[in-house]
């Protein structure tokens, strides 16, 4: 455990990042941190360096703040949440990180071994933001600088990383860390309607163009897709519509990995991968220099479909 009050104290800049690509966790967990440290210490120069986040949360209190362009800013601290702080992971935020006086990491993944000065890593959380949420009662065990906008952030990460409490990362240190953040009042069955099951039209039709067109493998234990750049120019998609649809094909009955693959625009693919209990998907990914959680794990591959798809079921087929 590390107190995050007491390290960041004498620091007049703080910095914040999270992994490319925001995901929900990652934005909850960051801005959290944010709206935190601002709280306790309003005079301190306080940035959140992330990627662009996704419309639909810009409900969360600081999202307008945070800070995409490149400058000399230098950091007394820097902390970096529910990502490893390296260049490929977290992007443009790296060299701030580096140049920090004091370096932070907060993070669930299992691939993380502990960069940085002040570490606290618990693979076993269901999100950074659950993480977060220890670290900020422990801080802070009279909830002086807590309040209803930290408390909505912090379970909107833990909503999104946890499928709402229904993935296997869910413990009962979760569901109590859940129970203490809605006594702040804020409306949660909005929320969790508004930012995990609500889908675009563009989203609805990708949802079902890759549950009409996957395929199945290892005698029905893998589902698998891969979707191309001449696929999402066609239903008119782009990155951010893939939110949730590799989990939707572990739906699938029969099924323990679910793999999809989505073309970048440089001729890479994206692959996410997810299992329901008897594959280590963080292992599988591994092999092709990504990583991630037991059940849920991401990775980039190349080459044309049938050798990516050889390759990842060449990995799965050791563990099954």
């Amino acid at each position: 455990m590390i107190n995050l009050l007491e390290l960041c104290k004498n620091a007049d800049a703080i910095g914040i990042s999270g992994h490319i690509r925001p995901d929900g966790d990652c934005v909850g967990s960051t801005m959290a941190l944010w709206q935190f440290l601002k709280n306790a210490y309003p005079d301190k120069q306080i940035h959140v360096r992330i990627e662009e986040v996704p419309e639909a949360y810009a409900f969360i209190k600081g999202v307008s703040d945070i800070v995409t362009k490149k400058d000399g800013q230098h950091y007394d601290v820097f902390i970096v949440a529910d990502s490893v702080p390296e260049k490929d992971r977290i992007g443009d935020a790296y060299p701030y990180f580096a140049d920090a006086d004091l370096k932070i990491n907060i993070d669930h993944h299992i691939t993380n071994e502990g960069i940085g000065d002040a570490c606290y890593i618990d693979a076993k959380a269901s999100s950074a933001s659950e993480l977060v949420a220890d670290l900020i009662r422990y801080a802070d065990p009279d909830n002086s600088f807590m309040d209803i906008d930290i408390a909505e952030t912090l379970y909107f990460g833990i909503i999104q990383d946890s499928g709402v409490f229904q993935y296997s990362n869910t413990s009962p240190k979760t569901l109590e860390i859940a129970a203490w953040l809605i006594c702040y009042g804020f409306d949660f069955p909005k929320l969790i309607e508004k930012t995990f099951y609500e889908k675009t039209y563009a989203q609805s039709k990708l949802l079902g163009y890759v549950l009409q067109n996957c395929e199945l493998s290892l005698d029905g234990q893998v589902c698998f897709m891969v979707v191309t750049m001449e696929d999402m120019n066609r239903l008119q998609v782009d990155a951010k519509d893939f939110e949730g649809i590799v989990s939707q094909m572990r739906y699938v009955k029969g099924v323990d990995v679910a793999i999809l693959l989505r073309e970048n625009e440089n001729g890479t693919f994206k692959g996410s991968l997810r299992s329901k209990e008897y594959v280590d998907v963080s292992a599988v990914c591994s092999a092709f220099g990504g990583g991630g959680h037991i059940r849920a794990a991401g990775c980039t591959v190349s080459g044309d479909k049938n050798s990516m798809i050889h390759n990842l079921l060449t990995e799965i087929k050791k563990q099954i």
